[in-house]
């Protein structure tokens, strides 16, 4: 059982994550969980639960809405107990392990006390994976959202900021961008995220970029505050003017890079301690318990020995997970199992799932290193060499986790490094090149068949509010053209949107299911994004040939629109997928059609002149 407060109030079960719905309970429950661990007074819980002037019976009504809390308790096996009731309030003893919010202070105050910058940046990273959107955001209670939300947002804009000088410091201005892009834009006035964005383009070349950014800060700033840039800002623009060098060079980079897996899995099983109630949580008299600032920030290295968790909501593959798992940790087993398919079809989750399941097997450490930054380009030859890990020093074996590979060739640079290290690659690729040359297992992942893809989203939204709309359900994952990264977005949506029936968010994707299945937070997590880079990566005749693909009709022969030799081409960047000999050797995924009829409408709507 875990606690969830960094994101929708929610309640994490086993595989079940359960959204709460807005109620007075709920801002209970949220008063509590935001002081974990301290007594928090009736009067301060009264004002939570009502916001105005609590009603005269609003203390007996408190102690109903507890016992509707306990109720709901044990339904998930959460002992009653876990609200105490003492002298003058209430009080939940949570820890780090029954709390992400505690969880995330005790890594941030881990890192600060971490001397390599490396670990450091690696529990930060960590730390920042347990946001899941804005928090309490399903909790009616104003007086929580007008004081504790904006406070919680400040402890991870801290880490954020952290997070992004130790990236900067270790040379990897590249991978940074995308999450400095963001800090600079959703918080203008945060000057320090300027400055490092402004830092990161200059160090990448991009110095009018660089310059631009900063003269739009300064105009922002004149205009809505009357003041200028402060000091660090002022000083990064003469730099620039003088073409002088600024931080460490571009091509410096720590020994581990980050290993972006998903931002759930990324999680320390050895987090066992429950010292971390800290001593300023409530501060005698007060009536708002104090909530105590975090510290400071790491690529997401690698999972290892033992502390590799399962992938959040994982459902379906049985067949491919249960022989992955079996080549895997069997000593006889081949040394190397690739997993192909489509962008956005779960490869990196199957892989990430299966190497859970068989870290067992590997006394020397499970290692995950990501081939591709947050912006698709992939890792040079000399990069990815680097993040490769040292053998076991006692000669247990390894596996290795290759996630995202661009090809056959930095794929077949790395295996000779890798030693005797179980292999375990994802790639669009098919990387016929690499299990020629060196034999192994291969994965070709399809779609999720109907009842994955429901299962799916039961295991991420809630069993129970999806049976409760089950055909639409159904229909939600036909929208999603049973792809997992599209069933994610959604279900993300559903997640941070307590209110919306699933009924009414299948409608609304299916109005525009390739421009809206994109949620703004995270680029990993865009159809568009995803499906675009990997049409970007394509030469122009395949990449037109795929676009034309779009506008033939199901039963179509795609052949009828290029020749064999570039639709096999398309098969290998994993835009296409070849079927059976016979009329239709060839077949294109529902969402990858939709999504290429989409693409070209949008570029004649670019070219062509409005109409009058």
């Amino acid at each position: 059982m875990r606690f969830q407060l960094l994101g929708p109030l929610s309640i994490a079960h086993g595989p079940e994550t359960v959204v709460l719905k807005p109620s007075k309970p709920t801002s209970l429950l949220a008063a509590l969980l935001l002081h974990p661990g301290a007594v928090v007074s009736t009067g301060y819980l009264l004002h939570a639960v009502w916001d105005e002037e609590p009603p005269a019976t609003a203390r007996a009504a408190l102690q109903t809405c507890v016992l509707r809390l306990r109720r709901l308790f044990e339904k998930y096996g959460i002992s009653a107990t876990t609200i105490e009731a003492v002298p003058g309030g209430y009080r939940m003893p949570n820890d780090n392990r029954t709390l992400d919010l505690v969880q995330f202070r005790f890594l941030a105050e881990e890192a600060s006390a971490s001397a390599d910058p490396q670990e450091e940046l690696y529990r930060l990273r960590e730390a920042l994976s347990l946001w899941h959107g804005p928090p309490l955001a399903n909790v009616a209670s104003l007086m929580l959202r007008r004081d504790a939300v904006p406070a919680l947002e400040q402890e991870r804009l801290r880490v954020l900021e952290r997070v992004c000088d130790l990236e900067l410091a270790a040379g990897n201005c590249h991978q940074v961008l995308v999450d400095l892009y963001e800090g600079a834009r959703r918080h203008p006035v945060r000057e320090r995220f300027t400055e490092q964005l402004i830092e990161a383009l200059y160090r990448t070349g991009r110095q009018a970029e660089a310059l631009a950014e900063y003269r739009t800060v300064r105009e922002r700033l004149r205009d809505e505050l009357g003041v200028d840039p402060g000091a660090g800002l002022r000083r990064l623009e003469m730099a620039i003017l003088r073409a002088e060098e600024i931080g460490p060079p571009p091509t410096a980079r720590p020994a581990v890079h980050r290993a972006d897996v998903h931002r759930a899995d990324v999680h320390r099983a050895d987090l066992h301690r429950a010292d971390v109630h800290r001593a300023d949580l409530h501060r005698a008299g007060s009536p708002h318990p104090a909530l105590p600032a975090p510290a400071p920030p790491a690529p997401g290295r690698v999972a290892e020995r033992g502390a590799l968790p399962p992938v959040p909501g994982f459902a379906g593959r049985a067949a491919d997970r249960k022989a992955m798992v079996g080549q895997l940790a069997s000593a006889d087993g081949p040394r190397l199992v690739i997993v192909s398919g489509a962008p956005g079809i779960g490869k990196s989750a199957l892989a990430h799932q299966c190497a859970y399941e068989a870290q067992g097997a590997f006394p020397g450490g499970v290692f995950s290193i990501a081939l591709a930054g947050p912006d698709g380009d992939g890792l040079s030859t000399d990069e990815a060499r680097g993040l490769l890990p040292e053998p076991d020093r006692d000669g247990g074996r390894q596996l290795l986790v290759l996630d995202d590979a661009a090809g056959a060739g930095q794929v077949l640079s790395l295996l000779p490094r890798a030693g005797d290290a179980a292999v375990l690659v994802t790639s669009r690729r098919g990387l016929a090149a690499v299990a020629a040359t060196h034999g192994g297992a291969v994965h070709r992942l399809d779609v999720l068949d109907p009842a994955e893809a429901y299962e799916l989203l039961a295991g991420l939204v809630g069993a129970g509010r999806i049976a409760a709309e089950d055909r639409s359900a159904h229909r939600l994952a036909a929208v999603c053209g049973h792809f997992p990264l599209a069933l994610r977005i959604a279900a993300g949506r559903l997640l941070t949107r307590p209110g919306l029936s699933v009924a009414d968010c299948a409608a609304w994707l299916a109005e525009d299911a390739p421009g809206r299945l994109a949620l703004a937070e995270d680029v990993r997590l865009s159809v568009p994004e995803v499906f675009g880079r990997a049409l970007d990566a394509l030469p122009p005749e395949q990449r037109d040939a795929f676009l034309r693909l779009g506008s033939l009709g199901q039963e179509a022969a795609l052949t009828a629109v290029a020749g064999e030799g570039v639709l096999e081409q398309l098969v290998d960047a994993g835009l296409l997928e070849d079927g059976p000999p016979g009329p239709h050797p060839y077949r294109l995924h529902h969402l990858l059609r939709v999504y290429a009829r989409w693409y070209t409408e949008r570029r004649l709507d670019a070219v062509l002149p409005a109409p009058p």
